[in-house]
């Protein structure tokens, strides 16, 4: 496996796991958005996003992670949120996901950090797993909240939920 920080000729790779990360949740499938959403962060150096893949750089995407560049004000230093980790479903529990997270913890310190962040749902048991496995702690003293500046309509008519923790247009933040 190699792990390689992707730039603009990797962009159809990773918009293509990127797709598919925004399909798992819930979200609707739009491979023209992803890849502009995509080129747009690697063009601007808005984030770093690592590449897993099986053998070079020529060879078929694994998974991806994306870390975006943030500071903590109480802490006065420069943190990393780990927004996005996503390993295709045929190259799941051979070590992929650890790998990824791995290699952000070693750009993160290497570019000076305090601290990796990271959010995910309280049911991806496989991530909770992952995340404690490599250390990550549950931050018991903060609790997150968001506001929605762009309400989206239900996913469809027959949504059954009534859990308004969840909202199904909100992804990892």
């Amino acid at each position: 496996m190699l792990i390689i920080q992707a730039d603009t000729k990797h962009l159809q790779l990773v918009a293509s796991l990127f797709n598919k990360y925004r399909i798992f949740y819930k979200q609707n499938p739009n491979i023209d958005a992803a890849q502009k959403f995509i080129e747009a962060r690697l063009r601007n150096k808005d984030s770093i996003i690592l590449l897993a893949l099986d053998n070079n750089e020529d060879s078929t995407p694994m998974g991806f992670v994306q870390l975006y560049p943030t500071f903590s004000s109480l802490g006065m230093q420069k943190i990393y949120v780990l927004n996005d980790l996503y390993v295709d479903e045929k190259c799941r529990k051979i070590g992929v996901g650890t790998a990824l997270m791995e290699k952000a913890k070693e750009i993160a310190t290497a570019e000076g950090a305090a601290m990796l962040t990271l959010s995910t749902q309280s049911t991806n048991k496989n991530a909770l797993d992952l995340y404690s496995k490599l250390g990550y702690k549950e931050d018991k003293g903060f609790m997150s909240f968001y506001l929605d500046l762009q309400p989206k309509p239900p996913i469809s008519d027959t949504d059954e939920s009534d859990d308004d923790t969840q909202p199904n247009s909100t992804l990892s933040f």
